[in-house]
């Protein structure tokens, strides 16, 4: 069992430091400041590990230590910077609400575009443990119609189902992309895992309304997973 268990953490890693050089890619184009703030922050707690060893003389411990809070430290800042940048570049983009979605950790299903309009403007739906949400991204003149006729739609199969409804932007009333998953993670736990797989079921007999393509989100920019997402 170690043989095989090793080779695949040495099969896995590669990829890791593949990901890690195209996100640190990433941020030297969009954010050139991004990467010596990540240097910065490693060095600055080195420093102050340092400094506590040459104060007390327990260096054997001190340093060891500060090198992995350092290393620590640096792929936070570096995760947080990467995360800001890739919120960025989709904001304002056709779909980036589906992309934020699928990112989100746990066990949810997520259909983009179930439904939508000529002036671009549409609704992802999200099944998990709070039930059904509909998240609608658009202009917040126009979603509220759209995410009702797309909610009585849904409450002729999920019966009992509580049904959320989310607008995603910059305007009043609107929840930005920022904090868009926060908002879901958020929402009562109602249903149970068998609850879920009937409600699937029932959901699956509803055809998409939207004119427009289904998954409009970008390609070219998606941020890490963090947990099992499903996409229909």
């Amino acid at each position: 069992m170690l043989p095989t268990m090793a080779t695949k953490q040495a099969g896995e890693r590669p990829g890791r430091i593949a990901q890690i050089r195209a996100v640190a890619a990433l941020l030297r184009r969009h954010n050139p400041r991004a990467l010596p703030l990540v240097a910065l922050a490693a060095l600055g707690t080195l420093a102050v590990f340092v400094i506590i060893a040459l104060v007390t003389g327990a260096l054997l411990y001190t340093l060891p230590l500060g090198v992995l809070s350092a290393i620590a430290v640096g792929f936070i800042v570096f995760g947080q910077l990467a995360q800001r940048t890739q919120y960025a570049m989709l904001d304002g983009q056709p779909g980036a609400a589906a992309a934020i979605l699928e990112g989100m950790r746990g066990n949810w299903t997520v259909t983009p575009a179930v439904a939508g309009n000529r002036n671009m403007d549409v609704v992802h739906r999200v099944v998990g443990r709070p039930g059904v949400v509909l998240v609608g991204e658009g202009a917040s003149n126009r979603l509220p119609h759209l995410l009702a006729a797309e909610k009585k739609r849904v409450a002729r199969v999920a019966y009992d189902v509580p049904i959320y409804d989310i607008q995603v932007g910059n305007e009043e009333d609107q929840v930005t992309l920022r904090k868009l998953q926060t908002r879901i993670m958020r929402l009562p736990r109602n249903l149970r895992s068998p609850d879920i797989v009937e409600l699937n079921s029932r959901l699956k007999a509803l055809p998409s309304t939207a004119p427009v393509p289904k998954g409009p989100m970008p390609k070219n920019v998606r941020l890490p997973r963090g947990g099992q997402m499903r996409r229909r």
